[in-house]
């Protein structure tokens, strides 16, 4: 896959081996459109930091955390302009797709679109540090596997794509069928839509701001959500200078975020844990309701908010996504904020209600996403000195080495869909002036200067994940995660509120986008389209299993099988390649029905 420039327009295409960090050439107003007036822009219309693009590749402004999680974006057969080509979604340039594999629930009840709640117990890592001696065998912790386990729901963002007005928690908002395949469509009727992942941190690669951890020892938490600055069918016209804006907010005991919340004015407090950050200890138990809540003195506003309870520490921690919160919207034609009330999209959890613009089809779902961390016995490539703001600065390197990098195609360093490995770090590492726990292991997170591990050389794709709820001597322990309920409860700030303690959702079903990194995936059942991806050397891919309990069942990811597991039958729960259907490739398996009942928070042990 390669970024197309303007003499690529209308080509047929061969080449299917990724470039993936190429600058487009200046284009035809008709198949790509700046819309930031360049002239605002040189007088200083922006901090020269911010977060404009999730994806750290705005033409306005450097990112300020330097590896975010981003949602990634779908492609479209057929189209080739400078934001798409080869079914693949392009920022800039760049290809950011990465690896997203979800358990997404559906059901028609009101209220199942925009009140949900989740109870699971956070996992343990194993007591040894993590090792790089012995691929699919090697101590690995959480950090190494997934930076980012998420929950998710659709919000309502009028200037986001499409770009029309949105009602929330309104089934109206839905999407056209028509527009949801590879076919032209007109009449867009879908509201404007952005993307919420409620995002846990795993411990043991701090600092957070350019790596994964708050800190060594703890999980933290954050409330984002990410909008997408573009127009019209296949993505004709996306803002440059901010593609892809996000907010963010870790989830505070006090609820007062750490720093600036929005996309133009993110600073390195907005990424900086505080002492009101709300820290959990691995084998805690946590309820987490999302919910549409009274914005407090906002006489009758409403606006998205996250709690969490830790049940086990007593402590709680709650972010609303509200103007006053410093949450914002942003302009397609300038990039310019506007505080703004995030609310639910939908009411119902229905299928076809997602956001329209997510390479993921899914609006209520728990997701891990994965493939950007590296194990190196050394880093080279620097160092690399960066800064985090005007003064702040870090030092990273560029480059792995080591028996995982080694076992990619084209050798170490060799493989031609990556052209760095950054940022890596030594262990030890306490990140200069930021002065952090040290980094417990050598690695390289993979995923700046392509935003995933494209050659799939890394920990996740080897088979070192969790087989069980406890830690092994290699292997970590997996999330124990009750199924999804919605409906009032008992969850909720003390303000007043409700829960979502009773229903059930009565359908699940379980898809992946690893297929877009996938390079010789290049059409309707390619020879590289499948789960484990062909180039991963170590033949493997992680997958959801259920396990029984007393009060019911749990949810677990990773590696876990045998007896008294129903594991969906591995990767094959995957499904099928349904390029035909949404023209770019992307797995999802059959809808089934949720037989995993029972009372949240009664885990097997």
């Amino acid at each position: 896959m390669r970024a197309p420039g303007c003499a690529d327009v209308g080509r047929p295409r061969r080449e299917v081996r990724p470039r993936w960090r190429l600058t487009i050439a200046a284009c035809a107003a008709a198949t790509f459109l700046i819309l930031v007036p360049s002239a605002a822009l040189a007088s200083g219309g922006f901090p020269a930091r911010g977060e404009l693009d999730c994806n750290g590749v705005s033409t306005v402004q450097k990112p300020v955390r330097q590896s975010m999680n981003c949602t990634d974006i779908r492609g479209v057969a057929g189209v080739d302009n400078a934001n798409v080509w080869n079914s693949r979604f392009y920022d800039n340039g760049t290809y950011i797709g990465h690896d997203e594999p979800d358990m997404t629930f559906l059901s028609s009840r009101p209220g199942t679109g925009n009140n949900v709640t989740w109870t699971e117990r956070i996992p343990s890592d194993p007591s040894a540090l993590p090792t790089s001696t012995n691929p699919g065998h090697d101590v690995t912790h959480w950090f190494e596997l997934s930076p980012a386990p998420w929950f998710s729901m659709a919000m309502c963002d009028p200037n986001s794509y499409p770009g029309n007005s949105c009602t929330p928690q309104s089934d109206a908002n839905a999407p056209s069928p028509s527009c949801l395949g590879p076919n032209p469509c007109t009449g867009y009727t879908g509201g404007g839509s952005a993307f919420m992942e409620m995002q846990f941190y795993p411990p043991g690669d701090p600092p957070f701001v350019d790596s994964i951890s708050c800190d060594d020892s703890h999980w933290c938490a954050a409330l984002t959500i990410d909008s997408l600055e573009c127009r019209g069918f296949g993505f004709p016209s996306c803002n440059s200078a901010c593609e892809e804006p996000v907010n963010f907010a870790y989830i505070q005991r006090d609820g007062v975020p750490t720093g600036p919340a929005a996309p133009q004015a993110s600073d390195l407090q907005s990424f900086t844990p505080n002492r009101q950050t709300l820290l959990m200890s691995p084998g805690d138990v946590v309820r987490v309701h999302m919910y549409d809540a009274p914005v407090p003195g906002g006489r009758g506003q409403r606006a998205f908010e996250v709690v969490v309870d830790d049940l086990t520490t007593h402590q709680s921690g709650w972010m609303q996504a509200s103007a006053a919160n410093g949450f914002a919207t942003s302009s397609f034609t300038t990039c310019a904020n506007t505080p703004f009330n995030f609310q639910p999209e939908y009411n119902t959890a229905q299928k076809n209600n997602i956001v329209p613009w997510a390479a993921l089809q899914t609006n209520i779902s728990t997701e891990f996403e994965t493939g950007h961390w590296i194990s190196c016995s050394t880093v080279a490539g620097g160092p690399v000195t960066f800064n985090l703001s005007s003064t702040i600065t870090d030092a990273t390197y560029t480059q792995c080495q080591g028996l995982y990098e080694a076992s990619a195609p084209g050798g170490d360093g060799g493989s031609t869909s990556e052209p760095t490995d950054a940022y890596c770090y030594p262990a030890g590492d306490t990140h200069g002036a930021l002065n952090t726990a040290p980094d417990l292991a050598t690695g390289c997170e993979d995923n700046v200067t392509q935003n995933g591990d494209l050659d799939f050389d890394g920990n996740p794709y080897w088979a070192d994940w969790p087989v069980g709820p406890n830690p092994t001597y290699n292997t970590a322990g997996s999330f124990l995660q009750a199924p999804p309920t919605s409906g009032p409860g008992t969850g909720g700030r003390a303000a007043g509120g409700p829960g979502g303690a009773n229903g059930q959702y009565s359908q699940f079903f379980i898809q992946t986008d690893v297929a877009l990194s996938e390079s010789t995936c290049a059409g309707p059942a390619g020879p590289g389209c499948a789960a484990p991806p062909p180039n991963a050397p170590g033949h493997f891919y992680p997958y959801w299993s259920e396990t029984g309990g007393p009060g019911g069942c749990v949810i677990e990811f990773g590696n876990v099988h045998g007896p008294g597991v129903n594991d969906f039958g591995g990767d094959a729960q995957y499904g099928t390649d349904q390029f035909t259907a949404y023209g770019y490739p992307a797995f999802e398996g059959p809808v089934m029905n949720n037989t995993c009942g029972g009372r949240g928070g009664n885990h097997r042990r």
